[in-house]
């Protein structure tokens, strides 16, 4: 039977990796115990300890109490970080390719409105620098970089900017808009 040995005796059993008490003698107010070690085999008799400090082994009943369980895992909150960041350095950089582009066309435009014997010939290279701008921006638009509403915003100016220098140099002439209904 396993006893458990009281605060005077542990002094002089605490070095023990583990203890048995082989016979206990409650005969005199200090008994003699004697224990044995299960690991070092070694044998201790005539040990004083008090008998009412020799005592019976009792578990005590563990409580566990659930803590009320987070929301988020911690490590969630630096993934979504690293996702966030992630996904801005992306977006970031299909703004600055449609911004790079547009303001090609701008230069190339500007360049163009100096010359004053520019001909139709010499609009097809920035037709070239539009048609990328427009797969540039048609391609964010769809991976969610640009709103929708903004790249169909930034195609109008393009093509404005275009039609603008194509009057001025007059090389396009627009057509009224008709006044009348046509007949159906």
């Amino acid at each position: 039977m396993a006893m458990a040995v009281g605060s005077s005796c542990r002094a002089t059993v605490g070095s023990l990796p583990v203890a048995q008490v082989v016979s206990v003698r409650a005969s005199s107010p200090r008994s003699t115990v004697s224990l044995s070690s299960a690991f070092v085999g070694l044998h201790l008799q005539g040990v004083a300890c008090r008998s009412s400090v020799v005592s019976p082994v009792t578990r005590r009943s563990v409580v566990v109490r659930a803590a009320a369980a987070p929301t988020k895992k911690p490590d969630q909150a630096d993934k979504r970080a690293r996702q966030n960041e992630k996904r801005r350095v992306y977006h970031k950089a299909k703004k600055s390719e449609v911004s790079t582009r547009m303001k090609k066309v701008f230069v190339a435009l500007d360049g163009l409105k100096k010359k004053t014997d520019a001909t139709e010939e010499d609009f097809k290279p920035i037709e070239k620098l539009i048609g990328e701008a427009f797969k540039i921006i048609d391609k964010a638009a769809k991976v969610g970089s640009l709103h929708r509403n903004k790249a169909g915003h930034q195609k109008s100016r393009l093509s404005r900017a275009k039609r603008t220098m194509m009057i001025q140099l007059g090389l396009y002439t627009p057509s009224a808009p008709s006044s009348e209904p046509t007949a159906a």
